[in-house]
């Protein structure tokens, strides 16, 4: 429900190049240059397309550092949208995690959390705690019915209480969606559950909604009852149970920053102090206040079905294109991407040799598409330097919103089917060099085997140079 006023030329560059490229990228997709990349399926972070009227609220902003009216108007649309009478702009989501990790939690603590987020999960080990994963059995199935997996399992909750005392329950974390197990949502019903126990115990609930548009439409389409209400209504209602609310705006508000709200003014104020000392003064929070005046547009049109559900509606037919072939993919289609199921797609490739990875590789090479590998890779190495393997393998196609079309997809569904014919010539990963912490972005690996060569050989050979 939009038209396109802009468009940005983009190059497929020859498979030798990209071979090439990928190379001396160490086989990590983060590492790759715009410049060797046809289509950016990295992430939907960051990378959305503005509407005018963001791009509007652009020009006009109030540059003043202090006290800026331009944040006044984003914090009306987060009372409006949201019903949050209290807010603050991070310049983007992981520091709105550092903030809460900051001040809620102390050594020892643990944080139960539908699934985790790789800089959330740094955030809170930093900070001396752990992370415990409290989701349904069913939830790590990559083919399923199940329309919430990304719910918490309210037992394995009480559990946890009662295993470590909720005096060393940081908080209780829901995640809208669950990014790493396929952007999977989590229901009201849910999700009213889990604030009951929290209730009873005394423990903060704390939503991180940076898809809380996504998970709101997928509530309209799968809970009963919810089907004739609104986006706008359902994500009103989901704002309002926990105590504290943060998300990365680079998401769907389509803009570079974030935010922390609450009409709690106990929390509000435990953390505001620490706000000029890590982002910025309380009336900018380490964001241009041009960025804050797009948010505030963002916030408001966020819950425009049409913007709600445009990558929600273009991941479902990708999923189901590719099912038809028989690719093994995440299923149901959730929010954010299209996943991958790399463990099936690449059967022959050991968990040790990533194959996540290799196939974000193999299908840079095999399309010049740029995806992200979402398994152990993206999983740090424990204290005594092991590796920890990914509960799953996924390889994550993401969709920006309002950026792709439908010929861009069926472009990748044609590439992607062209390797999984192909597949048994990619190989495993080893890592040649590692930061210490979140090495998904930095790290480089090289090919076990001269494979990519293989792959680039076989492609040239049966679809051409490009």
């Amino acid at each position: 429900m939009h038209k396109t006023r802009m468009v940005q030329k983009i190059t497929l560059v020859p498979v030798e190049e990209r071979l090439k490229a990928i190379g001396e990228a160490g086989y990590n997709t983060f590492l790759l240059k715009t410049k060797d990349i046809f289509l950016d399926m990295l992430t939907d972070s960051g990378v959305n397309a503005m509407s005018d009227n963001q791009f509007a609220a652009f020009m006009r902003a109030d540059d003043a550092y202090a006290g800026s009216m331009t944040f006044y108007e984003f914090a009306d649309a987060v009372r409006d949208v949201l019903g949050y009478k209290y807010v603050m702009n991070t310049h983007q989501g992981r520091a709105a995690e550092h903030l809460v990790a900051k001040v809620f939690i102390k050594p020892g603590d643990v944080v139960p959390t539908n699934y985790h987020f790789t800089t959330t999960r740094a955030h809170i080990e930093l900070f001396g705690a752990s992370v415990l994963e409290i989701y349904y059995d069913d939830a790590l199935k990559t083919e399923s019915t199940n329309p919430f997996k990304g719910n918490m399992d309210p037992q394995k909750l009480k559990n946890v209480i009662k295993k470590y005392g909720k005096d060393k329950v940081a908080f209780v974390r829901m995640e809208a969606t669950t990014n790493l197990i396929g952007g999977q949502p989590f229901s009201m019903a849910n999700l009213k559950e889990i604030r009951q126990i929290c209730n009873e115990h005394g423990l903060i609930l704390v939503i991180d909604g940076s898809l809380i548009c996504e998970n709101a439409y997928m509530i309209m389409q799968r809970e009963k009852g919810y089907q004739a209400k609104t986006v706008a209504e359902i994500v009103r209602e989901i704002s309002s149970i926990p105590d504290l609310f943060y998300m990365s705006g680079r998401k769907n508000t389509s803009v570079r920053g974030g935010m922390i709200a609450t009409n709690n003014k106990e929390l509000f104020d435990k953390i505001r102090p620490w706000l000029p000392v890590y982002e910025g003064f309380y009336t900018y929070g380490g964001m241009s206040m041009r960025e804050v005046g797009a948010m505030a547009v963002g916030v408001r049109e966020m819950v425009d079905p049409s913007v709600a559900g445009c990558s929600v509606e273009q991941i479902k037919y990708f999923v189901n294109r590719l099912r038809e072939t028989g690719v093994p993919v995440v299923t149901p289609p959730g929010g954010l991407a299209c996943h991958l199921d790399a463990m099936k797609f690449l059967p022959h490739i050991p968990q040790s040799q990533y194959p996540a990875g290799a196939l974000s590789a193999a299908l840079y090479i095999a399309s010049g598409i740029r995806s992200m590998e979402r398994g152990s890779v993206s999983m740090d190495r424990d204290k005594e330097g092991k590796e920890v393997p990914a509960d799953v393998e996924l390889t994550r196609i993401a969709l920006p919103r309002r950026v792709y079309s439908i010929s861009h997809i069926e472009y990748a569904i044609d590439r992607i089917n062209w390797l999984y014919k192909h597949r048994e010539l990619v190989k495993g990963l080893k890592f040649v060099w590692e930061p210490p912490v979140l090495r998904f972005f930095d790290g480089r690996l090289e090919p076990i085997g001269d494979w990519g060569r293989n792959l680039s050989d076989a492609f040239k050979k049966e679809v051409g140079n490009n």
